[in-house]
């Protein structure tokens, strides 16, 4: 006689509609949205009103910062680029930090903010986080990893990308090609 838990079924809600795991699943990319969005945010302000750090050189300050890494990074050539203008520089990384936090916290072009906030972690493993030993001391490669299953499946729900293709697929009426379908996107 074989006894146990039958782990082929589950219970549903009582109105008989999705379970805790299909709404669980539905929203599991959420709490990394929100994360990486409002740490991104931060990072970009904390940037932007932080007047030692937009300074050539100086105690804190970008251009300081990237000659100290320049030497252990595993890519001298990318901060070399970067100190030839590193005000100009820090400028752009925190404006870009702005950018992909407010669009993947919204969920606007959340793909495209994904792949961004991989670009701007990849490039500061490469060169700040490189010479962290061992490797996981250094931050910027789990969050370059946290970007991964944003860029594969964006912000599919509480998004603006989600509303848009909402009302991009009832607006067709079913007839506007396969890419309007209801689903086309998932």
């Amino acid at each position: 006689m074989t006894h146990g838990i039958r782990t082929d079924s589950h219970t549903p809600y009582l109105d008989g509609g999705r379970d805790w795991r299909d709404t669980a699943t539905r929203y599991a990319l959420l709490p990394l949205r929100v994360f990486l969005g409002v740490t991104f945010i931060y990072a970009g302000l904390d940037k932007l009103t932080d007047s030692a750090f937009m300074a050539d050189s100086g105690s804190g300050s970008i251009g300081d910062m990237m000659s100290a890494a320049r030497d252990s990074s595993a890519i001298p050539a990318m901060i070399d680029l970067a100190l030839k203008n590193p005000v100009g520089f820090g400028y752009a990384i925190a404006f870009g930090e702005l950018a992909v936090g407010i669009g993947i916290l919204i969920g606007l072009f959340s793909r495209l903010a994904a792949f961004g906030g991989a670009l701007i972690s990849l490039s500061l493993w490469l060169t700040v986080s490189w010479s962290a030993s061992p490797y996981y001391y250094g931050n910027d490669l789990p969050y370059f990893m946290a970007w991964i299953p944003l860029i594969l499946a964006g912000a599919p729900v509480l998004s603006l990308d989600a509303a848009i293709r909402s009302r991009r697929s009832g607006g067709t009426g079913g007839s506007g090609g396969s890419r309007h379908r209801a689903g086309a996107y998932r």
